[in-house]
């Protein structure tokens, strides 16, 4: 069985800059690192091969850098890693790339084509199905587990809280959730990553790079997500109960709640304000 698993290199989230120009996200010169969907998504596939025999090959598209995101891959265990690096294919979306890379995998014998559910710096989930929809095939999206039984595809994907199970011929796409498996470690294989440009894929000029690309980004501003620390506080408990559960570390959440997030210092001011907070301090003295 043929595996094409396609993966990206994406900034390190602690070194992420911006073009003012054009808004783009800069990677040159940028740390890179192997997209997490990913990581987790070529260890499925090498599961799968493992169980079902074949080949795993690796593709992605990017700059000369993104070779150490394919080299990673091939690592871990896969057979093949290829990386499109050409000029004429930058600044591309996810419309564009997703047609750029179903041309490079259409030029390829495969049986099942692998991506991660979404990449970390655009978060759209976008590019999987656009390669499935260029191919022609049924996809899967929110997979977290995948088999091979008897020549067919065994699916499990996730929707909300609940999980659906199908069955599938060959071939398809899949594309899968972060942290459903636990990724082996790379040990140098000795493969070296194949680079190759645009030429022969038969592209069309008006459908790649900068002028292929519909979206626009019109203004990127830097969220607070960073801040990871916060607090919930459940009106349906009565307050003494509350803030035994504050002080012990926490409290779940019933129906709605009001949530408050930032710093450790703006929380406790915050919860030192609280009427309830000043009547039990009021008791313990």
């Amino acid at each position: 069985m043929n595996i094409i698993v396609c993966v990206k290199q994406v900034p390190d989230t602690n070194e992420v800059k911006i073009d003012q120009k054009t808004n783009n996200l800069v990677r040159e010169g940028v740390p890179g690192i192997l997209n997490p969907y990913d990581q987790n998504c070529v260890e499925l596939a090498l599961r799968l091969r493992e169980q079902a025999g074949g080949k795993v090959t690796v593709v992605s598209m990017g700059p000369g850098q993104a070779k150490e995101a394919v080299q990673y891959c091939l690592d871990m265990g896969a057979d093949e890693g290829i990386l499109l690096s050409d000029r004429a294919v930058g600044g591309s979306d996810t419309l564009a790339t997703g047609y750029i890379l179903s041309r490079l995998i259409g030029s390829r014998d495969y049986d099942l084509v692998m991506c991660g559910n979404e990449a970390i710096d655009g978060c759209t989930g976008q590019v999987g199905p656009i390669i499935a929809g260029n191919l022609g095939l049924k996809q899967f999206t929110y997979v977290t587990d995948a088999k091979i039984k008897d020549g067919k595809l065994l699916v499990q994907r996730e929707v909300g809280k609940d999980l659906e199970l199908y069955e599938a011929s060959l071939p398809a796409v899949i594309c899968v959730q972060k942290d459903i498996n636990q990724p082996r470690k790379p040990v140098c294989s000795g493969r070296e990553v194949t680079v190759i440009n645009a030429e022969g894929l038969g592209l069309d000029a008006d459908r790649i790079g900068n002028h292929g690309s519909p979206t626009r980004v019109v203004k990127i501003r830097m969220s607070d997500a960073r801040v990871k620390s916060f607090f919930t506080v459940d009106d349906t408990l009565p307050w003494e109960e509350r803030i035994r559960f504050i002080i012990n570390g926490g409290i779940e959440s019933k129906g709605k709640v009001d949530l408050w997030r930032g710093s450790a210092g703006e929380l406790a001011g915050r919860i030192a304000g609280c009427p309830e907070v000043s009547r039990f301090l009021e008791d313990v003295r």
